[in-house]
């Protein structure tokens, strides 16, 4: 039987390019998943579906400016829940003072964090003071179909709009 993903054994880890027709294009993927829902539930053999996103871009969203306070006040608290993760293990182990346990922990947690974060930040000097996120993204999907039910899947997104 040939799908879509024929041509990738199930042994190889090398890539290879997607096969098929197309039968629409999209410019978000959600589209393109919409699209083939559709034709899923009109029981469209979607195993000859493959999602092809064209023309990769990386796109990287600033969230915010970092500064001494952010980066600090950001490592303190992780360096906190750390620290009081590792204090409530060791009080569990200690004949007295779980309290003592506790409090060692979170402070050293703490410190430590914050050390190892500015330590982090002072190597970058200042040639990124910012915080973001990086996604790939596509500048449109396009949906392929095996030539067997290439024309039976053009016609039924047609339908779709």
């Amino acid at each position: 039987m040939t799908t879509a993903f024929a041509n990738n054994s199930a042994g190889s880890a090398l890539p290879t390019p997607p096969t098929g027709w197309p039968i629409g294009s999209y410019d978000t993927y959600e589209q393109a998943q919409r699209a083939v829902d559709f034709l899923a539930d009109r029981d469209f053999p979607v195993q000859d579906i493959t999602i092809v996103g064209v023309e990769p871009m990386l796109v990287e969203r600033v969230a915010g400016r970092l500064s001494w306070g952010r980066v600090l006040g950001a490592a303190a608290a992780s360096g906190a829940w750390f620290g009081l993760f590792v204090g409530i293990l060791l009080s569990l182990f200690t004949v007295s003072g779980g309290w003592w346990a506790i409090a060692i922990g979170l402070l050293a947690g703490v410190g430590s964090s914050m050390i190892f974060a500015a330590i982090s930040y002072a190597s970058t000097r200042g040639k990124r003071d910012f915080v973001s996120q990086s996604q790939l993204v596509a500048r449109r999907y396009d949906v392929l179909c095996q030539p067997r039910n290439a024309e039976a899947g053009r016609n039924l997104l047609y339908s779709l709009g």
